[in-house]
């Protein structure tokens, strides 16, 4: 069964109030089996456009990832991101290859 992800590029404009949604945000992405592998870490724009920050969080399958945007817990906390910033979410299935 192919992976999910979440790949989201963020623009953050009140640092403090970000910082509530990540430290919230730990405890859902661990029951949904969320996994990071970038989070805000340094980029270079080659082509297109793109925000300040991005991430790209795995799950064991793409059910998984939408379950986790879906639930009740990730609303609350998306509660907290939406008045401090703006972003671009897609949640994609992997490929497990032929």
């Amino acid at each position: 069964m192919p992976k999910g992800y979440w790949i989201a590029s963020v623009d953050v404009y009140d640092e403090d109030g970000y910082k509530s949604y990540v430290v919230a945000n730990g405890a859902v992405f661990k029951k949904f089996g969320g996994r990071f592998l970038v989070r805000g870490a340094p980029a270079t724009l080659k082509e297109g456009q793109c925000r300040a920050r991005n991430v790209v969080i795995e799950f064991a399958s793409y059910q998984a990832a939408l379950d986790c945007y879906n639930s009740p817990e990730y609303q609350q906390v998306l509660a907290l991101r939406k008045p401090v910033s703006a972003a671009n979410l897609i949640i994609i299935e992997g490929y497990d290859g032929p």
